[in-house]
């Protein structure tokens, strides 16, 4: 799962990216409102961690343009500032979670799991594409309703196939999403990870055209 980590403290931008990356997700970082305000308004991330004292654009503004574009990723909301006034003007922008400074790491990622509980618990949380069953709450994978252990990595490459089953999709896209980075040893490691798959499922699992990318599909090519 991709989640925005928008916050221009790097030393506290860097101590939760890294608690993200150890428990399997993938931190975005990004320290400038107009840029953070662009970011998740695209949609492509589970969750968003939101520091309200952002230079250039302030992270409440940024809040309600979201709700009011109709952006619905969850949002935790942090602040150096802890008063209640202040919480519930966050609150009331569509904040869905608020946690001041200083926090301890622990805290903030069950405040994280929990907005992902919730808010996969409004949606399915089954994910089916080709032979492969996901389980978005648990983060598990199952290939012809036999279980298969994966790595967190693994999982989130065969989750972005799965969600866009059926489009070829290149490596570079894939490392992109995987990892974060698009260069020539995340395009490799891409390519190693769908030749793990591959040997603890099936050869045909997932579809290589060269030249498009891979994909999962339904149908038997």
């Amino acid at each position: 799962m991709r989640i925005l980590l928008a916050e221009d403290d790097e030393a506290i931008s860097g101590l939760v990216a890294k608690q993200l990356a150890s428990a399997g997700y993938l931190a975005e970082t990004a320290t400038q409102g107009p840029e953070i305000w662009e970011l998740g308004g695209t949609g492509e991330y589970a969750a968003i961690i939101l520091d309200l004292g952002l230079p250039g654009m302030d992270g409440l503004s940024i809040l309600k343009r979201w709700r009011a574009a109709g952006v619905e990723t969850p949002v935790l909301v942090l602040t150096a500032r802890g008063s209640w006034m202040e919480r519930v003007d966050g609150f009331d922008a569509g904040a869905d979670d608020y946690l001041p400074k200083p926090f301890r790491t622990e805290e903030l990622m069950a405040r994280v799991r929990a907005l992902l509980r919730r808010a996969q618990s409004r949606s399915s949380p089954a994910l089916a594409a080709g032979r492969f069953q996901l389980d978005e709450r648990s983060a598990r994978v199952s290939f012809d309703g036999n279980p298969v252990e994966v790595s967190p990595m693994e999982y989130r490459l065969l989750a972005y196939l799965a969600a866009n089953k059926g489009r070829n999709i290149t490596a570079i896209e894939l490392a992109n999403h995987v990892q974060g980075r698009d260069d020539d040893a995340a395009k490799n490691a891409v390519e190693a990870m769908v030749t793990r798959i591959r040997r603890k499922t099936a050869t045909e699992a997932i579809h290589n055209r060269r030249g498009f990318g891979y994909a999962i599909s339904d149908e038997t090519l």
